[in-house]
C-alpha cells in the first residue's frame, strides 16, 4: 500500500449503491435484553385492562395520562419511560443549516453536555459553536501545520480544551475557555503541540499521521491512532508519550476507550482487524487481549457504547458490524482469498461481486448495510443511552445521505438527504432529539423532531 494517496484525492462526491439493511441475529439475545430494558415502558403502562396488555410502543397519552394516574406509583417516569417515549422522535426534519465553508467538512462532534458543538474543515478552520446560544461562534480556531485535513478532534472532558490531529505527528492543543474567539496558532494564541514521534518511528522513512485522538475520561491522557500501524498513548500531566503500541499489520484508522475506566481500548485498521487491548496487560504480554475478525475490508471507524462489552465498526466493505468482546479470539483467522486486492475504496466502487461474500470465521453480533463507505473514513455511532437507550446505530454516507438502522432489526428506520456530498461525520445530541451531519460540500446542517 503506499501510504502518501491515503488522503490525496481532493473532495468529491459519489453515488454509492444502496443495498439492503441486514441484521444476522445471532448473539443478539443478550444486547436485546440490555436494550429493551434501556427503553421499554413500565409493565403497568401496557396494562389497558385487567389480564390484556396493549401492544408496544404505548402512546405518549396513554403514558402520561398513567404518570398522572400514578400507575406505576412513583408519580414519574423511569429512564426506561423516557427513553421508550423521545427515542420514538427521531431527528429527521429539516434540516437547517449551521454554517457554510467553502472547504470539505470533517468532523462534528458535540459536547459530553451537549452545550458545544465542533466542526473540522479541510483548510485548517475549527468551529466550536455554542449551541444554547443560537449556534453563536465560540471559537474559531485556525489550525497550525496541518497536512492535507483536520483528521479528527477531541474535547476534554471539563470543555477547557480541544485537541486536534492531521497527517502529522504532532497533535495540537486549544485553550477554549480564553477570551480570544479568533485563535491562530501561535499568533493570536498558543496551540501547545504535543509530539507522538519516537526514535522507532525512523525506521518507517516517512512523517506519521495521525487519523484518531480522543482524552481519556480523566482528561490525563490522549490516545492515538496512526498511519505507522500503531496505537500511542499521551500522558498530559508528565507531557509525555507513555506508550507506542505496534498494534496492527497496516494503518491504524480509528481508537477509543471502551468505558469510563480507561483501562480497555478499542482499534480497527486496514488490516480488516478490531483489537481489544487491556493496558493493564501490556507491561507483560504486549500484546492484544483479542481479535475480532469479520470484515472483509478495512476499518474506517469504532464507537463503544460504554460498557466494556459491546462495540461497532464501520468497514470499506460497505457494513457496521456490532460486536461483543467475550466472542473476541486470542489471534486472527486468515481472511478469505476471494477479496479482490486491486480495489481501492479511495477512488473505486465497491466491486458488485464482493457484496455477496462472507467472512467464514464472522464473529460479529449483527451487520447493517445500506450505506456506503467510500472516499474517506466514515464514521458511525450508537444512539444516544439518555434519550434513546442505545436502540438506534446511525452513520454518514459517500452518497451524501444519513443513515439510521435499528440496532436489533437491522432495518432502515431513516434516510436523511439534504447533503450534495459525502457525509464523513454525524453528531446526534446527547439529550436532545437532534442530529448535525459534516460534508464534503461544506455544510453543517442540524436536524431536528419537530
Amino acid at each position: 500500500m503506499v501510504r502518501s494517496r491515503k488522503s490525496g484525492r481532493q473532495c468529491v462526491g459519489d453515488g454509492g449503491i444502496i443495498g439492503r439493511a441486514v441484521s444476522s441475529g445471532e448473539g443478539l439475545p443478550d444486547i436485546a435484553v440490555v436494550t429493551k430494558l434501556r427503553s421499554q415502558p413500565h409493565k403497568f403502562f401496557s396494562r389497558v385492562s385487567p389480564g390484556k396488555s396493549e401492544r408496544l410502543p404505548i402512546s405518549p397519552v396513554k403514558m402520561l395520562a398513567g404518570r398522572e394516574g400514578n400507575h406505576t406509583r412513583r408519580s414519574r417516569f423511569t429512564t426506561s419511560d423516557r427513553c421508550h417515549l423521545s427515542s420514538r422522535y427521531l431527528p429527521v426534519n429539516g434540516p437547517s443549516v449551521i454554517d457554510k465553508m467553502y472547504s470539505c467538512a470533517y468532523v462534528s462532534q458535540f459536547s459530553a453536555d451537549g452545550t458545544l458543538f465542533v466542526a473540522g474543515f479541510q483548510d485548517s478552520d475549527i468551529k466550536i459553536y455554542d449551541v444554547d446560544n443560537g449556534w453563536k461562534v465560540k471559537k474559531n480556531i485556525r489550525a497550525r501545520l496541518l497536512r492535507w485535513t483536520i483528521t479528527d478532534t477531541s474535547l476534554s472532558p471539563d470543555q477547557r480544551f480541544l485537541a486536534y490531529s492531521s497527517m502529522s505527528h504532532i497533535v495540537h492543543i486549544v485553550n477554549t475557555e480564553s477570551s480570544m474567539t479568533e485563535s491562530v496558532a501561535n499568533i493570536t494564541e498558543i496551540h501547545e503541540g504535543l509530539d507522538f514521534s519516537t526514535h522507532e518511528n525512523d525506521d518507517y522513512g516517512f512523517a506519521f499521521g495521525i487519523f484518531s485522538v480522543k482524552f481519556s475520561t480523566d482528561g490525563r491522557e490522549l490516545v492515538a491512532a496512526s498511519n505507522d500501524d500503531s496505537i500511542y498513548v499521551y500522558d498530559l500531566e508528565a507531557n509525555k508519550l507513555n506508550i507506542r503500541i505496534p498494534a496492527h499489520r497496516s494503518d491504524v484508522n480509528t481508537v477509543c476507550f471502551a468505558d469510563e475506566a480507561g483501562h480497555v481500548l478499542y482499534s480497527g485498521s486496514d488490516d480488516h482487524l478490531c483489537k481489544v487491548w487491556d493496558r493493564r496487560c501490556l507491561g507483560t504480554r504486549g500484546k492484544a487481549s483479542g481479535v475480532l475478525a469479520g470484515h472483509l475490508e478495512g476499518i474506517t471507524f469504532i464507537d463503544s457504547n460504554g460498557d466494556g462489552k459491546y462495540l461497532i465498526s464501520n468497514g470499506k466493505d460497505q457494513a457496521i458490524k456490532l460486536w461483543d468482546i467475550r466472542k473476541m479470539s486470542s489471534n486472527a483467522r486468515g481472511l478469505p482469498k476471494f477479496r479482490d486486492s486491486e480495489w481501492d475504496y479511495r477512488w473505486m466502487e465497491y466491486p458488485s461481486h464482493l457484496r455477496q461474500h462472507k467472512h467464514p470465521n464472522d464473529q460479529s453480533v449483527a451487520t447493517y448495510t445500506g450505506h456506503s463507505v467510500l472516499r474517506t473514513l466514515i464514521r458511525c455511532y450508537f444512539s444516544p443511552s439518555y434519550s434513546t437507550g442505545q436502540k438506534y446505530i446511525y452513520t454518514g454516507s459517500s452518497d451524501a445521505h444519513i443513515y439510521i438502522y435499528d440496532l436489533l432489526t437491522g432495518s432502515q428506520v431513516a434516510k436523511l438527504k439534504f447533503h450534495d456530498q459525502i457525509v464523513r461525520d454525524c453528531s446526534w445530541h446527547p439529550f436532545n432529539p437532534m442530529l448535525v451531519s459534516s460534508s464534503w460540500d461544506g455544510a453543517v446542517a442540524n436536524w431536528e423532531f419537530s
